[in-house]
């Protein structure tokens, strides 16, 4: 532990070591804490979906906020996937990073007619590419009659999220970061115009401070702790397949979201037989064979070929929401922050821990959309979310609300 540094970067996901690994190459000397061993987060439990949407629709963003606001938002989200997808090319980072294209699966007929809706309008907008797949083509992308049909968008991506988080730690470190795992910041305080970090093994100063802990943000970074509602998501993976089975259930080889706002999600494993799948989140569940069974029923009704399939694995991460189902970046009281990803994180992490180091270095370039908006949070909210229960009923009274609409 050094006595100063230029930066100190709380958190090791991807946006702490994007925002890390840029800054080091600038020529700042900087240190990346984590309480955990780095990696022990999200960044290598997720899906690895690489996307450009956000939980707020784009109409919908356009209809409330005007063209100009919904427009900006979806080009820096379309920015932050290009961008991730070429640092990925131009890094040589070895984690089967691939625009495999995407499967969204209706759940109703007014989800379908909704969807279609979004991406139209995001086509003629945006440029985006789509298609629309009714109920009686959907076993060519997904061997089930769960859907009422769907829409593809062929240019979307995925990666190994462990191998890409792997990779990015190894060219921070090439460039000279220090990462420090299983040592807790415990306070960020300034101190004649920089700041002191207190860490369980001491303390050390920076002139800038990153806060990139989303769902793992502590109580002792109380502004950032009550802006985040962290959220445990559930994965499971299946046993090996045989691999004519594993190509008749995704025969493209697409990753698939369901159109529910609390989203089941599948995808064949980059690098085995195997498919990885997951949903129910929120569920308030820990115990692991509950949440195999639960994962289990999800996938039985969906994949009915895969019935009597096994689960070779089952795992948690903690993932953060925001009170306007927002990413939000910037700076408070000096401290700049990147988290709130609403289940964007791979791209959106990725993307943010640039800007955020551009913004440091005093670079043009560093301005992002997700910057302008105000970071809400509610009265009396301190980073327990003991409402999520609540919420996730809300969640699914709407889509149900929704799935019994007579599409137009």
């Amino acid at each position: 532990l050094a006595p100063a540094y230029d930066v100190v970067v709380v958190g090791s996901g991807y946006t702490g070591l994007r925002a890390a690994l840029t800054l080091a190459r600038a020529g700042r000397s900087v240190a990346v804490f984590d309480k955990e061993r780095p990696g022990h987060g999200a960044s290598r439990r997720n899906a690895g979906f690489l996307g450009r949407t956000l939980k707020k629709a784009y109409v919908d963003l356009k209809a409330t906020k005007g063209e100009a606001h919904a427009t900006a938002l979806y080009r820096d989200l379309a920015m932050a996937y290009e961008s991730t997808l070429a640092f990925i090319e131009e890094e040589g980072i070895e984690c089967h990073a691939v625009r495999c294209g995407r499967l969204v699966a209706a759940t109703s007929p007014a989800h379908y007619a909704g969807l279609e809706r979004e991406l139209a309008g995001m086509q003629a907008d945006l440029g985006l590419p789509f298609a629309m797949v009714p109920r009686a083509r959907l076993r060519e992308e997904m061997a089930t009659d769960l859907y009422d049909g769907g829409a593809v968008i062929p240019d979307l991506g995925a990666l190994h999220p462990g191998l890409y988080h792997h990779g990015l730690m190894a060219k921070a470190l090439a460039a000279g970061v220090a990462i420090l795992g299983n040592c807790e910041v415990t306070a960020v305080e300034p101190a004649a115009g920089r700041f002191r970090v207190a860490t369980a093994v001491g303390q050390t100063r920076a002139r800038d401070v990153v806060i990139a802990t989303n769902g793992y943000t502590p109580g002792n970074l109380p502004w950032h702790a009550r802006r985040v509602i962290p959220f445990v998501g559930y994965m499971a993976a299946t046993e090996p397949l045989p691999p004519t089975l594993l190509a008749k259930q995704l025969p493209h080889r697409r990753t698939v979201i369901d159109s529910n706002l609390d989203i089941d999600f599948f995808r064949p494993a980059p690098d085995s037989l195997r498919l990885l799948f997951g949903g129910a989140t929120a569920n308030g569940l820990q115990d692991p064979a509950a949440i195999a069974a639960l994962l289990h029923g999800r996938l039985r009704r969906a994949l009915p070929d895969l019935a009597d399939v096994k689960l070779s694995h089952v795992w948690t991460g903690q993932c953060a929401g925001t009170f306007d189902m927002m990413p939000h970046i910037g700076c408070h009281d000096g401290i700049w922050h990147g988290m709130g990803y609403n289940f964007a994180g791979v791209p959106m992490g990725s993307f943010f821990g640039l800007r955020i180091a551009q913004r440091i270095l005093g670079l043009p370039e560093g301005a992002c959309a997700f910057e302008a908006a105000a970071f809400p949070t509610l009265p009396f909210y301190r980073g327990n979310p003991w409402f999520l229960p609540l919420a996730m009923r809300y969640f699914a009274w709407k889509d149900a609300r929704l799935a019994r609409r007579r599409p137009a």
